[in-house]
Parts: C-alpha cells; structure tokens; sequence
C-alpha cells in the first residue's frame, strides 16, 4: 500500500486539541502527515516525519480540513438572476420565487439535472469543499422529488428530502402535506439520510409551527434524522421545534428571540448560519456572537440555490462572516469544517487526525486567517497524490 508523505506544512489546522495547541483549531506548525489508502495514519513535526513511498512538500502552504456544507440546494435547473437584480432594487423576499425553480427543474431531463448537478459539486470541491449536503425541494411532486434525491445520491450520502419547501401551486396545503408526510415521503426515504420542513409562518408558502411538526415527526417514523429551516424572515417556532424533536441542525436563525438562544444553548441542535442569503437578500445578519456566548455550537453553509445564494464558495462565507457575523478566524474555520460535521452528525469528517478520511483542503497560504483576509483569491487547491497512489 503507497504511503504518501505530506510535508512543508507552515500551518495545520486539525481541529483536534489534542493534536496541536490545545485550541478548538488544534493548530500546528512546521507539520507533516502521512496518508495511505485516502486515510491519514501519521500527523507530527516535520523532522520526526516517518519515511514513505512519495513526497509531497507544500512549500510552506497551510493544510486544513475539508470544508463541510451542511446546507445546499443543488438539484435545481434555470437561473433566477432577475429576481436578485429586483431586490437588489429595492424588493422582498417570501419564498414565492421557488416556484419558477419548480418549474424549470420539473421540465429539465434527467440528463439535464444530472450535468448541471455534476457541474456544481465540481466547482464546490474546486473551493475547497470536501463533503455537501444535497437536498430535494424543486420537484414538489413524487416523481421529482424521488428523482431529484435518486441524483443528489450518486454524488454525496448527505441527502435531504425537502419535499415541505413550499406548498406548489394548484393543490390545497391539507393535501399537499398530506402527500409529502404519506405516499412521497414514502417513496423518497430509501434514497434519503434526512428530512428537511421551511418553518416560516412569516411566508403564506412555507409551513407553520404545527404543519411543520407533522411533517418532521413523519420523517423521524420513516426513519430519517431531522433538519429544519428556522426563523429566516421573522421570529418563529422553528428553532424551538427543531431543539425540542432533537434535530441536528436549524439552519438560517436570522431572528431570534432569548428563548431561541437558550433553548439551543441547552441542546445538541446545531445553530447553522449562511450569510451568503443575507448577502443575497440584503436582510440583516444573524448574530453569531450572541449564539457563541451562549455556548450555541455554530456552523456555516452555503445554502447554494439559484434564488438567495448561488454560490457554493465555502471561503466566501467565512469572509462574511468574520466581516458580518461577529466571528473571529478561528470561529469561522471551526463553523466551516468541524461545525458542519456536527451539523451532519459526524465525527469522521471536519477533522484531521489518524485515522480520519484524507479530506485536505490546502491553501496557497501560510495560514487560515488569509481565508478572510484575502476574500474572493482562489486560494485553495487539492493534493495530488500521484498516479498509483492509495491516497
């Protein structure tokens, strides 16, 4: 089995406290590791490093691990560009916007959906991201849904049935909740990990409070782990639900009021932010700051969708939100790669140790902090081990 040394690294970012500074970033300095076989069996300094079949020095680049998003819509087809110039202008946003998505991605061929997702995941990976969460949600109908989560499946496990995004035109909310918690949730929970609910009173197209606890405790009997968009527009029920059913994450959390914040300073529910929508929609930033000194764990996303984000750029939103959110560097690396672990509920990824996957993001960089300090720089790339290599 070919071993494949890394060296010349100025700056690893393990995110193990054990492995380095004592830190939540677990840093180390003048480091290497050693990776067989796509897993890393070996982190130390440099000059202790053991021999191997091939040699990759970085010239002095920081290593750190993978970006985790924990948050994407990329099943989708058509473009939304004159809805952003319009709130560029001056326009809300609702959620009612979907429905063109809904319609374009219904009449795309699975060819279509399949090119466009391919191209997305490539150009994700090329920023540095490692492992995405890919939900349905612009199908609205058994069929689109399923074939929607049968695509996001051929290219990551994270898959996430959104079939309660918003209720689609031309059938009454009683029946359309009643099909996306029977027959297609049925359908959908064998190509699924998760499910996901808009929980938005604030929006005549999302789901209220009770609508949406329908709808995740049908998910939970089907078998699927929970996730809910809460508290995007205005104060709501969805971060509380999503702490009370035990979900890994809630994601938005733009309004919140005290009892949001204590309820998920109590709770293993991660707090996922993703300031690329309020950059988007020009709605306010969460406050990160006030979610960290409650003792919330916090992630970052990208929520990567054709309508409040198209961008998949991990490092754009570490920049936000060390300018927007409140963060220091090190929290916003933390967010981006072990918080969104957490958010996925896994310990094997956002996380360099022995043993643990060789999903290495490098920098052409000493250090993690240019990932804010010189935001929009192509400044990730991956490793190559080689031809013939196991790594």
């Amino acid at each position: 089995m070919t071993a494949t040394l890394i060296t010349g690294i100025s700056e690893l970012v393990t995110n193990d406290a054990g492995q380095g500074d004592g830190s939540p970033l677990g840093l180390r300095t003048d480091a290497a590791l050693v990776v067989r076989q796509a897993t890393i069996v070996w982190i130390g300094a440099a000059v202790a490093a053991p021999a191997a079949d091939r040699v990759v020095d970085l010239g002095g680049r920081a290593v750190l691990p993978g970006f985790v998003d924990s948050h994407a819509h990329l099943v989708f087809a058509g473009d939304r560009a004159a809805e952003f110039a319009a709130r560029m202008a001056g326009a809300g946003y609702d959620g009612g916007g979907i429905a063109s998505t809904v319609a374009a991605t219904r009449a795309a061929s699975d060819e279509e959906l399949r090119s466009l997702l391919a191209a997305r995941v490539c150009e994700l990976r090329a920023l540095g991201t490692t492992t995405v969460e890919i939900k349905s949600g612009y199908g609205l109908t058994l069929a689109d849904e399923l074939r929607a989560l049968r695509l996001a499946r051929e290219f990551s496990a994270e898959t996430t049935y959104l079939g309660a995004h918003v209720v689609p035109p031309g059938i009454a909310r009683g029946d359309y909740l009643d099909l996306v918690t029977g027959e297609m949730l049925t359908a959908c929970a064998p190509f699924a990990r998760w499910i996901d609910v808009f929980c938005e009173p604030a929006s005549a197209h999302a789901f209220d409070g009770d609508e949406a606890r329908a709808v995740l405790e049908a998910g939970r009997r089907a078998g699927l782990g929970l996730r809910v968009h809460g508290n995007q527009l205005s104060a709501g029920p969805g971060v509380r639900l999503a702490v009370e059913l035990g979900a890994a994450s809630v994601d938005h959390c733009t309004y919140l009021t005290d009892a949001d914040v204590d309820a998920l300073a109590g709770a293993s529910t991660v707090a996922t932010l993703l300031p690329g929508v309020e950059f988007a929609t020009r709605s306010p930033y969460p406050d990160a700051r006030r979610l960290l000194a409650a003792g919330v764990t916090v992630a970052l996303a990208t929520d990567c969708n054709p309508g409040t984000c198209y961008s998949s750029s991990m490092p754009l939103m570490i920049a936000l939100a060390v300018r927007e959110l409140g963060m220091t560097p090190a929290e916003a690396v933390w967010a981006a790669t072990a918080g969104g672990a957490r958010a996925l509920r896994r310990a094997d990824i956002g996380v360099l140790r022995p043993g643990a996957p060789a999903d290495l993001a490098v920098l052409d960089a000493p250090s993690y902090l240019y990932l804010a300090y010189r935001p929009g720089m192509p400044l990730v790339r991956g490793v190559d081990f080689g031809p013939g290599a196991d790594g």
